[in-house]
């Protein structure tokens, strides 16, 4: 049996040679033994992958559940950093054989060090707002009313948030302050650093002015926009106030990581107000007029169209040839003006007509 199930394993293998050799030849007859290493569905060609925009939230179901994905991780992470430090309390005690498997577990929830778990996942949702901020210009880029290249925007965005997170892990801020101190001779906070804290502050202003404004909805994202702003300025807080506080040093530490994590979320909010612009369900409201402003309308027209009437009467009225007055003292033209002689006697002209004619139709409206 088992001689029997070799061998028709083998002349599988053999026929299955045999066809992809023919299958090779026949697409590429002037090429000579070359086939692929390995074999691949035709789902796998580059044309048929999904793009990143297609894996963006755009209901309100996917986006809470994206929203807890980035900040439940985040905030357990700082939780266990911190509760050492705020509760007096050790979660990680190294005793028993695991001695030194526990204090290595502890380092990575450390809040004072750059390289813990919280810091960890700051890094990736600021590069995770940086993608996302890429992707968003890329779809505002194709809108047609976009005459001023506002979609550049967003690629400032996505730059702010990589020089963030580069901030995270190189100290970018002192040399900067540094920097400007030298430059100008004025020390703006501990060691000039609250030179990068103005800097930083102005340009996540005018950029997220810029980029934001001219979004639909934008609650959302001003919302998250605001409590990343809010986070990153009680850290620099923090770190000038109270510099050398060990609490505060924690305290500047877990604002920053949860601001990074608010940063990703504005953004994913801001990608889902983009593909409900371009999906076409994101409308505006109607606007509805008050009742004051629909009866003047109603007014208007109305005054219009009497005016038109009058128009056509009076063009009427030119045709036909003017009545004269008989001795009997029958009534003559109506628009004939009397001075009180009767010698004197002339007939108004078209405009005269039409300003009698406004002032009587006014007349009787406010009566």
């Amino acid at each position: 049996m088992s001689m029997n199930g070799s061998q028709r394993r083998e002349q599988r293998r053999r026929m299955v040679v045999s066809w992809k050799r023919s299958a090779a030849a026949e697409t590429q007859p002037h090429v000579s033994e070359t086939r692929p290493l390995t074999e691949y569905g035709p789902e796998a060609h580059p044309e048929r992958q999904r793009g990143p925009a297609v894996l963006l939230p755009i209901g309100f179901g996917g986006m809470v559940f994206a929203t807890l994905l980035i900040l439940v991780p985040i905030a357990a992470a700082v939780v266990v950093a911190a509760s050492e430090a705020v509760l007096a309390t050790r979660l990680f005690t190294p005793t028993g054989r695991f001695a030194r498997t526990i204090t290595a577990a502890a380092a990575c929830f450390d809040p004072r060090l750059v390289t813990s778990l919280a810091g960890w996942f700051a890094q990736i949702d600021l590069l995770l707002a940086a993608g996302v901020a890429l992707i968003v210009r890329v779809m505002r880029r194709h809108r047609r009313d976009d005459y001023q290249g506002r979609y550049r925007a967003w690629g400032w965005m996505a730059g702010l948030f990589l020089i963030t997170a580069c901030a995270g892990m190189v100290p970018l801020g002192p040399l900067c302050g540094a920097a400007v101190a030298d430059a100008s001779g004025i020390v703006l906070g501990p060691g000039g650093s609250g030179w990068w804290v103005v800097l930083a502050a102005v340009g996540y202003l005018l950029v997220s002015l810029w980029a934001v404004l001219p979004l639909h909805e934008r609650a959302a994202t001003s919302f998250w926009l605001f409590a990343a702003a809010a986070g990153w300025s009680a850290a620099a807080a923090c770190g000038w106030l109270w510099a050398g506080n060990e609490l505060a040093a924690i305290a500047g530490q877990a604002a920053w990581s949860l601001a990074a994590a608010c940063a990703a979320v504005a953004m994913l909010a801001a990608a889902r107000s983009v593909l409900r612009e371009v999906k076409g369900l994101a409308r505006r409201k109607p606007v509805k007029a008050g009742p004051t402003k629909a009866t003047r309308s109603r007014q208007d027209d109305a005054a219009v169209a009497e005016d038109d009437a009058a128009e056509a009467d009076d063009v009427l009225f030119e045709e036909q040839p003017a009545e004269e007055t008989t001795a009997d003292g029958d009534e003559s033209d109506d628009t004939a003006y009397v001075d009180g002689s009767e010698q004197d006697m002339r007939h108004l002209s078209k405009a005269e007509r039409k300003r009698l004619k406004r002032l009587a139709r006014m007349n009787r409206s406010v009566a």
